[in-house]
């Protein structure tokens, strides 16, 4: 007698979720240029410049522009560095870092690799959940809510990262073309 599929977990399907999401971002990742990361397709752009001390700092308003700004790969991928980097502090119980405090690596091989490195810490947190942990309640990005648990933190992160790796692999074609 043949039996179907056995059940898969949440956590186990959340972490195909994030397993696809990400192996749709690496195909754009091995493929990009230094000179992608700061290209400009349009004049009205967010970006990175470096600062006195030599560090990157990224364009930044405290309310969303209108209209909203075109980022660029280091724009992107910097803002993919801030919100994973404070997700892993609260995942991990740590004071939470400023956006100020997170320092994009530059162009081309120390981004990706700085990258992937939040993907092997990540990838460690899921590991490490239970169905039960999922259902605690999330302290980000909605601390203090209840109706929103660690379970809603994740599938976050996976939509956040699709949705980064889609703005990323769309301006690298478009430069590619152009």
């Amino acid at each position: 007698m043949a039996s179907g599929p056995s059940p898969v977990s949440r956590t186990q399907l959340l972490r195909w979720q994030f397993d696809l999401t990400w192996s749709l971002f690496e195909y754009h990742l091995e493929r990009l240029e230094p000179s992608d990361f700061l290209w400009e397709p349009v004049p009205h752009c967010w970006t990175l410049h470096r600062s006195a001390d030599g560090t990157w700092e990224p364009d930044w308003a405290e309310t969303e522009p209108d209209p909203v700004p075109v980022p660029t790969i280091a724009w992107i991928s910097w803002h993919i560095g801030w919100w994973w980097s404070v997700t892993l502090d609260h995942m991990h119980g740590r004071q939470p870092r400023k956006r100020t405090d997170i320092i994009w690596p530059g162009r081309g091989a120390p981004t990706v690799r700085w990258l992937r490195g939040l993907r092997t810490e990540w990838q460690t947190v899921l590991d490490g959940l239970t169905d039960t942990d999922l259902d605690a309640t999330a302290s980000f990005p909605w601390p203090g809510d209840p109706a929103y648990t660690v379970a809603h933190t994740v599938a976050w992160v996976n939509t956040e990262l699709l949705k980064n790796a889609t703005e990323i692999g769309q301006l690298r074609l478009l430069r590619a073309a152009s």
